[in-house]
């Protein structure tokens, strides 16, 4: 039995594409997942699952997501182990002092390199990124509401699928996943 983090992209956000949690919660137990918990209102769920193909596991919810919602959800899949990792592999400093201020933009494959290419850092500076495997770890020390770089990052084209989610939230998945 494996523990995974389905993080749903885009839902709940300014009223559009609405999944309440509790049914999303009976939604993935009707999948036959188990020990299921959600975190916030923003489509992050943890649930334990025989299921070795997280691919198996995207395609699962995705289409019991049409299915009950009638409209289509992008879901990113990461094991307990996969997250623990993400936390440790953060090369930005300063996330434990300052979360509010750092993002992880969990991406469903490595990204296009030549797409990434398309941003020049230091035209953002103070705002910082770096991408190591499928995250993009982005820290914007005057916050993220007028940062050009989030806005850059959130139209950039990289032939993945990402959404994103802060730093507190990030350590709240593997928190509820070790549970």
């Amino acid at each position: 039995m494996a523990r995974y983090i389905a993080l749903l992209r885009g839902i709940n956000v300014g009223g559009n594409k609405k999944v309440p949690m509790a049914r999303l919660r009976e939604l993935l137990e009707g999948l036959g997942y188990t020990d299921v918990a959600t975190l916030l209102q923003s489509g992050n769920a943890v649930f334990t699952s025989k299921e070795k193909n997280p691919a198996q596991i995207v395609k699962r919810i995705e289409s019991a997501i049409a299915g009950e919602f009638g409209f289509e959800v992008s879901v990113v899949i990461r094991t307990r182990d996969e997250l623990a990792a993400v936390i440790k592999a953060n090369p930005l400093p300063g996330a434990e002092d300052a979360p509010s201020q750092f993002l992880v933009t969990f991406l469903s494959d490595v990204p296009d390199p030549k797409r990434l290419k398309e941003i020049d850092p230091a035209a953002y500076l103070p705002d910082e990124f770096r991408v190591v495997g499928r995250e993009i770890y982005a820290r914007f020390p005057n916050g993220m509401r007028d940062s050009k770089l989030a806005n850059a990052l959130g139209s950039l084209r990289l032939g993945v699928t990402p959404t994103a989610r802060n730093w507190n939230t990030v350590t709240k998945l593997l928190e509820l996943a070790d549970r």
